[in-house]
């Protein structure tokens, strides 16, 4: 799929509007500044170099009047190329004015972005799609620092309440050595029920400490999935062979119903370590003799897996 931003163009309509006035302006006042210039020269200067040489130099008119031919007006040209290297001169230097302008307008706007102020950018009209980029940028990153916070504090949350869970069982198992160190001489059945329930609580303490480590390793924002089609019925054929061994010795079975060629789009690794924790929890936490059941469906290119158990979670 095509990137949509990629096709869509940006809109320099009013910023060409602009650049196009200032030049025409400019142009116009130079065009306006050389024809004065011209009929100035021929006109009204003319009259007062020749006045200002017959009162200085004491010459005659006819003599003032020839002087200012030879020396001003067939040079008029050069008076004129001048004029119009300064207003070109003058165009370059208005043009690179606003545009620095503009920067500037640009650079507050990425100042605000690094800020990271509570303030809408705001720049000239003519630069609305560079006001439009930035906003966009600005929610984009505020956006990702608040996904990013709230991410922490779920995980931090999640280790919160996963160091409780692993106090109770570590309580337990401290409880039950204490009492087996205290009394040597205990009965070998009761000493068998104690090291039995000890040893319980320690596998739940390793189970919670798995869990721990994987929270603490991964970061909730960062997981990257590698996505592939999966046979998901030989996932699950798989995964509940892998558990026979503690069903089969609480008599225990699982029941899988689902389609053969049914297949998932998604990432192996991942969706074997949900199933995986999903299966040894209600293995568990299920009453002996008993089935659990796994139902995996397709409908409308969904597909709902269920798995179902009969038994209750302990509150230690």
């Amino acid at each position: 799929m095509k990137n949509k931003n990629k096709n869509k163009k940006i809109d320099y309509s009013k910023l060409k509007r602009k650049l196009y006035q200032y030049i025409l302006t400019i142009v116009m006042a130079a065009v306006v500044f050389v024809l004065f210039l011209r009929l100035f020269i021929q006109g009204t200067l003319g009259e007062w170099i020749v006045r200002f040489l017959e009162n200085s130099y004491h010459l005659e008119r006819w003599d003032a009047m020839i002087i200012y031919q030879y020396t001003i007006r067939n040079n008029i040209e050069i008076f004129i190329y001048v004029a119009v290297a300064i207003s070109i001169l003058i165009l370059c230097r208005v043009m690179l004015l606003k545009f620095v302008k503009y920067f500037e307008e640009i650079n507050t706007g990425i100042d605000i972005l690094i800020q990271n102020a509570d303030k809408q950018i705001e720049l000239s009209a003519e630069l609305e799609f560079m006001e439009q980029k930035l906003n966009t940028l600005k929610r984009t990153l505020e956006k990702r620092e608040h996904d990013a916070k709230l991410a922490e504090q779920r995980k931090n949350e999640v280790v919160m309440y996963l160091a409780h869970d692993i106090k109770t069982p570590l309580t337990s198992v401290i409880g039950y050595l204490i009492l087996l160190d205290e009394a040597p001489d205990m009965p070998r059945e009761q000493k068998a029920k104690y090291v039995h329930i000890t040893l319980d609580k320690a596998y739940r303490l390793e189970q919670l400490i798995d869990e721990f480590f994987e929270i603490t390793r991964y970061n909730l924002q960062t997981i990257t999935l590698t996505k592939k089609h999966i046979d998901l019925y030989y996932m699950l054929v798989q995964m509940t062979d892998e558990f026979y061994p503690q069903l089969a010795a609480k008599g225990k079975q699982v029941v899988l119903h689902a389609s053969e060629d049914l297949t998932v789009f998604g990432d192996p690794d991942k969706l074997a370590r949900v199933f995986n924790n999903i299966l040894k929890n209600a293995t568990a936490y299920s009453k002996d003799d008993s089935v659990i059941d796994i139902t995996a469906n397709l409908s409308e290119d969904v597909v709902s897996i269920v798995f179902e158990n009969d038994g209750n979670i302990p509150k230690d």
